[in-house]
């Protein structure tokens, strides 16, 4: 096997590269002494080609891998190379496993002409095949360019690593040329890029070491692969004081403060993994556990834009709530939206299409949904954010929730539209005090929704960890799903 004789003059060449070497790597990846180099049955056999695959063992958990070694043929997919990354795919599918990529090449192998392509195209339907099977993650710890970038893409969490990672299409030399431009390779697929801009990494990690330290940790979060079991549970519930939940919010509904703060005294302690947490940050996801069950979180974020509703965070949601549905993790919604993204540029970039995504994923999740509007939900956030009339189990609001169709300012405007542009000065701005002050009256509270039957119930800010677990418990043995026959639904993309 190739790992036995690593010839060490490649690890010092990765070293001047200031990375680490493929072998290095695995020890930081996987428990002590647990990994075993494998190659199964891929249909050819001409030695080793630039990738290792094999399997270890994290937090004691089987689970597989494949590496691309920069020092072979600089980790380019040759087929061969490509045959054996499927065939670990496979292995891992068939034994219903997690498998863990490290990219770190040149893209397809120039050499071996349409081959090398055909690699690639063979691969890409292995990982489309593998998706919402087993849980698929994607390490760029170099530069993955051209068409091989759409393994990594297709997969379902793709992390990279300050100054390291470089993941492009086209590159810059090419770009420069053509345009006349004189970008960076950092502009243009460096780890920020893709994290904070484009949404193609889930996570941006300082070094190695904390990439492999945080993949750890994602993996023993997670369910290893689909199961109809509806709750993934590693630990026993415990008691935690949450008194202090209903301080985080400030009076005034319309100041913003930090939802992760919410989020943190909900779930277990330390247990919070945010993902995308650079990406279209005026909506926070994440996985944790609340009482050693894993979930999945949804939640405005005031700090940014009030938590309103725009292009990239509806995407942003709605691939997280299918990732949560493929393999039944509960979704727990956190509600405080003013709207949606009030700029033309967001209509012309598509908001209708992009918003219509968050509400399908949610519409057509048959996992646990639990709904909770701490201070608002305006308009469509009040539907996008997991409502009960989109199927969630269990919709609530906190005491003084405001649940309308917009902000007092904006219906006031519209509803007395006629009378206020007959008034003036002093006469105008008592009668738009006075309609302001009826409207927040009746309508910018939860009365509504609750008489008629909108949400379930209004619940302490402090009990909502405790009623959320209870929920989880009963809706894991008793729960109905409507199902229509049909090959699948037709998304938006």
């Amino acid at each position: 096997m190739y790992l036995e004789n690593v010839n060490p003059y490649s690890v010092v060449k990765q070293h001047s590269r200031d990375k680490l070497h493929i072998l290095e790597r695995i020890r930081l990846l996987f428990d002590k002494d647990s990994f075993t180099e494998y190659y199964p049955e891929s249909g050819e056999n001409d030695g080793y080609d630039g990738v290792i695959t094999g399997y270890g063992r994290i937090e004691g958990e089987k689970v597989y891998f494949y590496g691309q070694d920069f020092t072979c043929m600089g980790g380019t997919f040759g087929y061969q190379h490509s045959r054996q990354i499927i065939a670990i795919l496979k292995a891992a599918i068939e034994e219903r496993r997690p498998i863990i990529g490290i990219y770190d090449g040149g893209g397809a192998r120039i050499q071996e002409g349409a081959a090398a392509v055909a690699g690639c195209g063979e691969l890409f339907r292995m990982n489309a095949f593998a998706s919402g099977a087993i849980p698929q993650i994607s390490i760029i710890a170099g530069t993955c360019a051209g068409g091989a970038v759409y393994s990594p893409g297709l997969t379902d969490f793709v992390f990279t690593i300050d100054k390291i990672s470089n993941l492009f299409v086209t590159g810059a030399k090419v770009i420069n040329e053509v345009q006349g431009t004189d970008y960076l390779i950092e502009e243009l697929g460096g780890a920020e890029i893709h994290a904070g801009i484009s949404g193609v990494a889930h996570f941006r990690e300082k070094d190695e070491q904390s990439c492999y330290d945080k993949v750890r940790k994602l993996v023993n979060l997670l369910p290893p692969c689909y199961s109809d079991e509806r709750l993934f549970r590693t630990e026993e519930y415990c008691e935690k004081d949450t008194r202090k939940i209903a301080s985080i919010l400030p009076d005034d509904v319309q100041t913003a403060y930090d939802v992760k703060e919410v989020i943190k005294v909900i779930l277990d302690d330390e247990s919070f993994i945010e993902v995308h947490e650079e990406f279209a940050q005026n909506i926070v996801v994440g996985f944790g556990k609340l009482g050693g069950i894993t979930v999945g979180v949804v939640a405005n974020q005031t700090l940014c834009n009030n938590g309103s509703i725009d292009c990239d965070s509806s995407d942003k949601a709605a691939r997280f709530v299918q990732y949560c549905d493929c393999y039944n993790i509960p979704i727990l919604t956190l509600v405080d939206s003013t709207g949606f993204v009030m700029e033309a540029e967001q209509e012309y970039k598509g908001l209708i299409r992009h918003g219509a995504k968050l509400v399908q994923a949610y519409a057509n999740a048959t996992t646990i949904r639990l709904t909770v509007i701490l201070r608002k939900a305006y308009g469509g956030p009040y539907i996008f954010m997991g409502c009960k009339q989109l199927g969630a189990d269990r919709h609530y609001v906190w005491p003084g929730a405001e649940v309308a169709v917009m902000k007092a300012e904006g219906a006031v405007a519209v509803i007395s539209h006629s009378q206020l542009a007959k008034l003036e000065g002093t006469s105008k701005q008592e009668y738009l005090k006075e309609q302001l002050e009826e409207y927040r009256k009746h309508y910018m509270n939860s009365d509504m929704v609750l008489k008629r039957g909108f949400v379930d119930e209004e619940i302490p800010p402090e009990k909502t960890r405790e009623i959320l677990y209870e929920d989880l418990l009963r809706l894991a043995t008793n729960r109905k799903q409507t199902t229509i026959i049909k090959k699948h639904s037709n998304p938006p993309m």
